[in-house]
């Protein structure tokens, strides 16, 4: 549970870490602890036992509406959905712009990647990963499918650039990250693609990188 100090915020907050409640197996919910740690945030961790219906729980649902995780408090305020959760936190406290920029074309490149994430991201691996780790019925052969055409795509991508977005990391990457790292959880090898592994190693590397816990891999 990491406990560093903020430094360049854009607004300064109180002395209390931000709540994470998350289940500690899900890509959506470490995409935004990864977010935490990368912006060098004070946070905590609540896991929400979710097998035993916690997320469904009157209490919850007034911390996420749609009783999902991941959701955050910060300075008494509630916000779930792990995209939003991203744009929230590099608007207010990385005061360099660094991970979602202000000009508008490169503002608009990371926003495409972020709807990539809740698309092709979410129909492909995170939907394998969906079949084999928690038994949830979709078709696994086609959610197997839709990451390779993804992949695919990323590989040519990454072929030409070192980052979703450009040159530099940004909020692109952290939204992509999670459930391409963990895409052989799910039955997807990523044998076949050297740039998108390349890639993955550039963010692993960044100061204050935090991963999510691994389950046995199938491919």
């Amino acid at each position: 549970m990491p406990t560093p100090t903020t430094v360049n915020a854009r607004f300064p907050r109180d002395a209390a870490p931000i709540r994470l409640f998350r289940n500690p197996k899900s890509g959506h919910c470490h995409r935004v602890e990864l977010m935490l740690a990368l912006l060098e945030l004070p946070y905590e961790t609540v896991d929400v036992d979710m097998a035993n219906g916690a997320h469904k729980s009157a209490k919850f649902l007034k911390i996420s509406p749609f009783g999902q995780v991941p959701a955050i408090e910060d300075n008494g305020e509630f916000l779930s959905d792990s995209n939003a959760i991203l744009v929230y936190l590099a608007r207010r406290y990385d005061a360099h712009d660094r991970w979602l920029p202000t000009e508008p074309l490169a503002a608009a490149q990371v926003q495409r990647w972020l709807s990539v994430a809740a698309g092709e991201i979410a129909a492909g691996p995170c939907a394998a990963r969906l079949v084999t780790l928690f038994n949830v019925p979709l078709d696994h052969e086609q959610a197997i499918a839709r990451a390779h055409a993804l992949f695919s795509v990323m590989e040519k991508h990454l072929g030409g650039q070192e980052y979703l977005a450009g040159s530099a990391i940004t909020l692109a990457d952290v939204a992509g990250y999670s459930y391409i790292a963990h895409a052989p959880e799910g039955g997807v090898s990523l044998k076949e693609y050297p740039a998108i592994l390349a890639w993955l190693e550039r963010i692993e590397a960044q100061p204050g990188f935090v991963g999510m816990v691994r389950s046995p891999a199938l491919a």
